[in-house]
């Protein structure tokens, strides 16, 4: 069972996360703004990967919530939301008199491009308040450095907010590790900030700070005295590489018989006798898991069944093979279990030596030996027939439990039925929030929720939820949608506002699946809370250690009305979104959709997410479209594109038992119309891949016995990945640097490219009059879309051949984007040098812009035209494909039909993208000398690079 629901957290925190909360030691020490540094200036240092924060500060005027994560070893992403004192968010007591102080979002961004070693300090680069209203944008660098044990030292230099030379220091003394000094020196214009004529802000100057902080476990305080006043800042630090919070100290012990248990039978007693069946599926269905299939195939015990509390894969394959063996027939020479999701064959554990598997079990044996004897397949197995329920599964649905229970899936009480068969009733407390209204900055609604799923079928599943109104603050949302574009989000304030019972879903599901990597979904009814329609989606997830996925779905949906039962608006569509999802290193997962979104608009979503060791998954998502959203916050010269943060909470990593249940939270600035998703009926990618990873894990066998002497192993207790690209990158850099030495023909190609350019110089007017003549022509304005369109194309497909090829062909792919990088660069360096003037702006070649405007936006050379070819070359120079050079050369020429370059612009960034295309390909073409392997150690897993001396 896949269980995926908003959950309160706190239950889960108190119910034994102490002793882990205070036994941990101290964490690098954020500043009044979120990021890692002293008081308000930054340092260089990062939290240790993974490590989440949540604080408040108060810093007169300011009032800031702010949360930071080391989503990367180096890189740390902050949030803040500040509130200035004395100053009111809306002018009007009519309209925003709830609103309360003014308030502002705000995103920071800290990169670590250096490491402290003996002599160099920890460099790092930041900018602040990149998206939104940038009322505190800035950047600055930064060095930090430990001089002596516990004294640390950081000195920087910033512009925008932080302006000019900027210092702190932090003292932590060995005999009181828990305390800390610090001081700083303030670099903030706090004259520049927003108000600060009418707020504390103009009474602040730049100058020292100093303070006193306190470390508890995950818990930090900081008291410093700023000159002219006081400051606090009070936070909690949760490190998210942690495997679990809280120890399992509830967690069922495996089966293990019993002095009630019938011996084994013989193959002919388990024929003839269909309760040795019905007793080995009642104590599977004990140990929940569902939709059990058994079936003896010769002397093949076939298992077909999932799990809906245990999260390993591994494990819930261990535990339900330990069982078997105790109701096996005698003369079983093989087990082969198909661990299934809503009846879909995910993979085929085949255990071909029942002694072996005995012995392992029962730890005579080590695990080396039992691999000797096991096979893992995606899907089912070719050699297996899908096996129907028949009399075993009415038998098992007898027996349903209901039960009333606290704190069971991470809810505070809870209501609950269920049965072997996946039919289920749950019933719980819920709350929802609405955040940045005018009437107040903050409304919640408290809820009771129930969801009923029951099983109509092979596959076929019934999907509700009815919500009923407890507690509601969002009937004073005021707000009305000011966007031009269909409202299929921005009313949603007026579908809350309605107290009554809702339907908030009922629909069918049909999980299909056509091969061990092709699934499938059609389904029908009420989708969510604002939809109701129909559809499907198609998912191919190769196996054979493949990263990635591709699916598309499409549904034709229609707005619901505000009731919340049957009744509809006018508002019809059809959305068909196509998806790719390639898993890179660190647990990283990159999707990429495109295609029709909600409102109509056409366009590309992109998600990045990072998974945790303790299961938790935090992503960001950026979506652009032509919607063309103009109306505030997005303006006509700057529409707004929808944005966002995204978590994913496992339970289990909160509770003392093992569980399935996970909590998904997003957090977008705005709630608009553009870029908009129907709330999918059951993605089949979330579906498929949380037990795919299990099982593409090492050697897919997890915590397979539960063995006290295995759980330091990095197959059952997987380390803290690491992942140093930068042996690979300064390996490449220096061929690179090699070959360019080594270039016997650099005069002649240098030569040859100045004579181009200069021939190409001298027709720039000609050509640009010839173009001008017919620049209403529909085909010249296709050509330019094209050539402005193909460089992107070409970009992307350079991604694919490094991402999805051979070892080849990827990396071809790399030395593309690496060369179209270079060749963008280079040509942003002569824009800016050369700074001339585009032709649409004047028939003169060489003429200036005027001065104002940016230099990067000159004509002087194309940056479409130079990445094109820079993206062309390895691949025609590694394939041998010269008609590559004539697709480039007419994508390039689209910069002239739509005026946009002047002919020798166009040239000379071709040439250039030629020769850096060339040069790296020359450079890195032998990929040998870059593939590494992945090393596992019993405290961390790495990239090995094999270098070979030439």
């Amino acid at each position: 069972m896949h269980n995926r629901t908003r959950r309160y957290l706190a239950t889960g925190m108190l119910q034994g996360g102490l002793p882990l909360l205070f036994a941990c030691g101290a964490l690098a020490q954020p500043s009044l703004t979120g990021q890692i540094g002293y008081i308000n200036m930054p340092s260089a240092r990062v939290g240790d990967d993974g490590t989440f924060s949540l604080g408040y500060g108060y810093d007169k005027p300011y009032g800031t919530l702010w949360t930071s994560t080391t989503v990367l070893p180096w890189l740390e992403v902050s949030g803040r939301y500040t509130s200035i004192a004395g100053i009111p968010g809306f002018d009007d007591p009519a309209y925003g008199g709830g609103y309360g102080r003014y308030k502002d979002k705000a995103i920071d961004l800290k990169f670590k491009l250096w490491d402290e070693s003996a002599l160099m300090p920890e460099i790092a680069v930041g900018v602040t308040d990149i998206v939104g209203n940038r009322l505190w944008k800035g950047k600055y660098l930064v060095a930090s450095k430990n001089w002596l044990p516990g004294l640390e030292t950081s000195i920087g230099y910033g512009s925008g907010r932080i302006q000019g030379v900027f210092g702190g220091v932090r003292f932590t003394p060995s005999f009181l590790p828990n305390w800390s000094l610090v001081a700083e020196y303030d670099a903030n214009d706090y004259r520049k900030d927003p108000y600060e004529v009418s707020t504390f802000a103009a009474q602040r100057n730049k100058g020292p700070a100093v303070g006193l902080e306190y470390q508890w476990g995950w818990l930090g305080l900081q008291l410093a005295h700023q000159r002219s006043h006081a400051s606090i800042n009070a936070h909690i630090d949760i490190p998210l590489n942690v495997k679990e919070f809280v120890p399992k100290i509830q967690e069922p012990a495996y089966f293990s018989g019993g002095p009630d248990l019938p011996s084994r039978p013989t193959l002919a007693q388990w024929r003839d006798q269909p309760d040795r069946a019905r007793l080995l599926a009642e104590s599977l269905a004990r140990q929940d898991y569902k939709n059990i299939r058994i079936a003896m195939q010769r002397d093949t015990l076939v298992l077909e069944l999932s799990s809906s509390r245990i999260s390993n894969v591994g494990r819930a394959i261990g535990r339900a093979v330990r069982t078997a063996l105790y109701f096996a027939p005698l003369e079983t020479r093989e087990i082969r279990v198909v661990y299934t999701e809503l009846e879909q064959p995910i993979a085929t554990y085949s255990f071909y030596d029942m002694a072996a598997l005995n012995d392992y079990l029962l730890g005579k044996t080590p695990r080396a030996r039992l691999l000797e004897t096991v096979s893992i397949k995606p899907g089912r197995d070719e050699e297996l027939q899908p096996l129907e329920a028949k009399n075993l599964a009415a038998a098992l649905r007898e027996d349903v439990a209901v039960n009333a229970l606290t704190n069971q899936e991470g809810d505070l009480v809870q209501v609950t039925s269920n049965d072997p068969e996946d039919n289920r009733f749950h019933l719980a407390p819920k709350m929802g929030v609405y955040f940045n209204d005018p009437s107040g900055a903050f409304h919640y609604d408290i809820m009771a929720e129930a969801n009923y799923k029951r099983r109509l079928g092979q596959g076929l599943y019934l999907d509700s939820g009815l919500s009923a109104d407890l507690y509601n603050t969002i009937t004073a949302v005021t707000q009305p949608s000011n966007s031009l574009l269909p409202h299929v989000r921005s009313d949603i304030a007026d579908y809350k506002r309605v107290k009554t019972p809702k339907l908030n879903r009922f629909l069918i599901n049909q999980y299909m699946n056509f091969g061990p990597e092709v699934y499938a979904r059609a389904s029908a009814g009420i989708y969510e809370e604002m939809f109701r329609g129909a559809g499907g989606q198609v998912l191919y997830y190769p196996g054979a250690g493949r990263n990635w996925a591709v699916d598309l779905a499409v549904d034709a949906l229609q707005q619901r009305d505000y009731q919340g039962w049957f009744g509809t608006r006018d508002y019809q569509t059809i959305t068909a979104i196509a998806s790719m999802h390639y898993r890179l290193p660190l647990g990283i997962t990159a999707t990429m959709r495109a295609g029709r979104f909600l409102a109509k608009d056409d366009g590309a979503r992109v998600e990045f997410k990072r998974r945790f060791r303790s299961g938790i998954e935090a992503g960001f998502w950026y979506t652009k479209t032509n919607g063309h959203d103009i109306t505030s916050p997005g303006t006509p010269s700057k529409p707004y594109y929808d944005k966002g943060l995204f978590f994913s909470i496992p339970l289990n990593s909160l509770l003392t038992f093992d569980a399935r249940t996970t909590g998904d939270f997003s957090l977008s600035p705005w709630t608009r119309d553009v870029g908009q998703m129907v709330m999918t009926p059951g993605d089949l990618y979330d579906i498929v891949s949380d037990p795919r990873r299990d099982i593409d894990a090492y050697d897919g066998l997890g915590n397979f016995a539960e063995r006290p002497d295995e759980q330091n192993l990095p197959k059952v207790t997987p380390p803290q990945p690491s992942y140093h690209p930068w042996p690979m990158v300064r390996l490449r850099l220096e061929d690179s640097g090699r070959q360019w030495l080594q270039f016997d023909d650099k005069a002649t190609s240098l030569g040859t490219a100045a004579v181009l350019s200069l021939a190409a110089a001298g027709l720039d007017r000609p050509v640009n009059r010839a173009f001008q003549n017919h620049q209403d022509n529909r085909l010249m304005k296709d050509w330019g879309r094209f050539g402005k369109g193909l460089p992107y194309a070409a970009a992307a497909l350079s991604g694919a051949a490094f991402a999805l090829g051979d070892d080849r062909l990827s990396n071809t792919g790399l030395i593309a984007l690496e060369s179209s990088a270079f060749a963008l660069v280079g040509s942003e360096a002569l824009k800016f040098a050369v700074n001339r003037q585009r032709p649409g702006d004047s028939d003169s070649p060489w003429r200036g812009q005027p001065s104002g405007q940016s230099r990067l936006q000159s004509s002087f050379t194309s940056n479409h035209s130079a990445v094109l070819f820079a993206a062309v070359t390895p691949f025609a120079k590694e394939y041998d494909q010269p008609w590559l050079y004539g697709a480039a050369a007419l994508g390039a020429g689209g910069r002239l039909a739509s005026r946009d370059h002047w002919l020798s612009d166009v040239v000379v960034g071709g040439l250039l993208g030629y020769l850096t295309g060339n040069w790296l390909w020359q450079a890195q073409r032998d990929d040998s000398r870059y593939r590494g392997g992945l090393t596992a150690g019993p405290k961390q897993v790495g990239v090995r690079i094999d270098v070979p001396l030439r």
